[in-house]
């Protein structure tokens, strides 16, 4: 089942050290079957506040995405971002084929307390 590293960074000044951190990151993913699906995009909000940034790399599943983040090549890397950049990032695997809302709904209200 797919996975998908997705990432909330806030504005930052420009810095060497982040051109150099995005010169380098598709290399890092690219060997466990990671692909941009956003990146330097703008995002419309529509409810709440979401300053910053969003970038989202999908990944064959969440082996190859854990792999990913906690490969040296990565590692290595990263510190060039958060030197300079704060933000979020997390792991979050895709939904099965098939997926049907109504099942978690129907496991929803069969968990809430009778009326």
């Amino acid at each position: 089942m797919t996975a998908y590293a997705i990432a909330h960074l806030r504005e930052a000044a420009p810095h060497p050290e982040i051109a150099e951190y995005i010169e380098r990151i598709t290399a890092t993913f690219t060997p466990y079957g990671g692909r941009f699906l956003v990146h330097a995009a703008q995002h419309e909000v529509k409810e709440g506040a979401w300053p910053g940034h969003v970038v989202v790399i999908s990944f064959p599943g969440m082996a190859e995405a854990r792999a990913w983040f906690d490969s040296p090549a990565y590692r290595e890397i990263a510190p060039l971002r958060t030197r300079h950049i704060e933000g979020d990032l997390i792991l979050v695997p895709g939904v099965p084929e098939g997926y049907d809302p109504a099942t978690t709904a129907r496991a929803l209200r069969e968990s809430l307390p009778a009326r």
